[in-house]
């Protein structure tokens, strides 16, 4: 199945001044598919170490030496390790600390070998004091789910992606056309983008094959609660956990997870499942300028889960929901469409960008605003609410714009897309206009370049 990040992999290849590169993201989204992938494309062999199955295997790099480490890697494998043809891919590095430290030295006596590595968990490792981090001599690159265009193409569609990619306002999208990528879109909603859920619905069309991959994934990550014993308790990451998916599109109150439990556990808990990348803090951004980090309340978020197929798993929810529904907004109160673009936004950066993602909220008597995201290009700060129908007054965007003085506006609906210069509905500003941007659910991928063009 083709990942996109691939193309960031060969760019990486032919850097001159490349450095050893590490493959982050959650457990099962993918790394080691892609790794393969990438080797089997782009080099004449693979040496593969796997220091979870084989934890010996960190002696060979004891001595810290490249120079003395390849020869007994090439013994070890009885294979050539040759500059510019051969991809040396550590995986599940996280369970050897001596391994990690070690890149540095490849990337100063041995640059003209491609090392990559990746490894479930690492975000924890990084944290250890065993761990000595080469900074500056290493690059990263993240990895989340397979996205709404992966999943087209993973079913043969390069057809309808190819249009997606290709799309430019003022033009507009016939009827029937969009109803096929709507009707996508709910099957997306439902099956999401890990990829053994997106493989069995590929091979199968069966969502009770996808279902199953689906809870055997839930269960996967269950069972790393284990790993996490003596950092916090497992029955409560196992609670946090299962309650995400029904949060989503809230800013996050701990008595909403378990009103008997102490906030500063259950805060623990989050940030242990946030290290793992299986939840996210869109945290609220006073969005003043760039970066929008820069002005963020660490206690004021929203939760985002890894993956929307996985959260209508944990929600119960199946495509009978989708489909019958006037507007996939309707489902859930709108939460799991707010979760699909949430997730298209936060992997909609270069790959070697770490994830983030903002909101924005303004509270005062009788004047509460909250736009649903926040994201920039540029210099602009645009405000992105995920809404239905083809009306509304959208007054959160509006204030938005009034008060940080911009000019677009995006809403995310089921609507075919527009753009268009629309008057304020705010008190007093009737002679005044904004541009909205209108889209729906299948061109969030492609927001920032349609903002750019503009």
């Amino acid at each position: 199945m083709f990942r996109a990040a691939i193309c960031d992999l060969k760019n990486w290849q032919t850097k001159p001044k490349r450095k050893p590169l590490v493959v982050r993201g959650a457990r099962q989204v993918g790394k080691t598919y892609l790794i393969r992938q990438f080797g089997h494309e782009c080099f004449h062999n693979t040496v593969e170490l796997n220091f979870e199955r084989q934890p010996e295997l960190a002696q060979l790099f004891a001595s810290k030496d490249p120079n003395q480490i390849l020869p007994l890697i090439e013994l070890q494998y009885n294979t050539a390790i040759n500059p510019g043809e051969t991809l040396l891919f550590l995986d599940e590095i996280q369970a050897a600390p001596q391994v990690f430290e070690a890149l540095r030295y490849f990337f100063e006596e041995r640059p003209d070998i491609h090392v990559i590595a990746a490894g479930s968990l690492l975000e924890f490792a990084l944290t250890e004091p065993s761990f000595a981090v080469p900074v500056g001599r290493i690059e990263y690159q993240y990895l989340g789910p397979m996205t709404f265009e992966e999943f087209l193409l993973a079913q043969g569609k390069e057809r309808l992606v190819s249009f997606i990619r290709s799309f430019e306002f003022p033009a507009t999208i016939p009827d029937p056309l969009h109803r096929q990528l709507m009707d996508a879109v709910r099957e997306y909603l439902v099956v999401g983008g890990m990829p053994a859920s997106v493989f069995a619905y590929t091979r199968s069309e069966s969502l009770v094959d996808t279902e199953s991959e689906k809870q055997s994934i839930l269960e996967t990550f269950a069972e790393d609660f284990g790993k996490y014993a003596r950092r916090a308790d497992p029955d409560r990451l196992r609670k946090v956990f299962t309650r995400l998916p029904l949060l989503i599109g809230q800013r996050l109150k701990y008595a909403h997870i378990d009103r008997d439990d102490q906030a500063r556990n259950l805060a623990h808990a989050l940030s242990l499942l946030c290290k793992a990348l299986v939840a996210w803090r869109v945290h609220h951004s006073a969005c003043n300028g760039v970066p929008l980090r820069a002005e963020i309340k660490e206690t004021v978020f929203k939760p985002l889960f890894l993956d929307v197929g996985l959260m209508s798993s944990a929600c119960g929810l199946n495509l009978l929901d989708f489909t019958n529904a006037t507007d996939v907004l309707q489902v859930n109160q709108g939460s799991v469409c707010e979760q699909f673009v949430g997730q298209h936004l936060l992997y909609g950066q270069p790959s070697f960008v770490r994830p983030e993602l903002f909101f924005w909220t303004r509270e005062k008597p009788s004047s509460n605003a909250e736009v649903d995201y926040a994201i920039s290009v540029g210099t602009k700060i645009i405000p992105v609410e995920v809404k239905a129908g083809k009306t509304g007054t959208l007054k959160s965007l509006q204030v938005f714009l009034k008060t940080k003085a911009q000019k677009i506006g995006v809403r995310v609906n089921s609507a075919p897309p527009t753009w268009h210069t629309a008057s304020y509905a705010l008190p007093g500003m009737a002679d005044q206009s904004f541009e909205l941007v209108s889209i729906p659910f299948y061109l969030v991928e492609q927001l920032r370049r349609l903002l750019g063009e503009k």
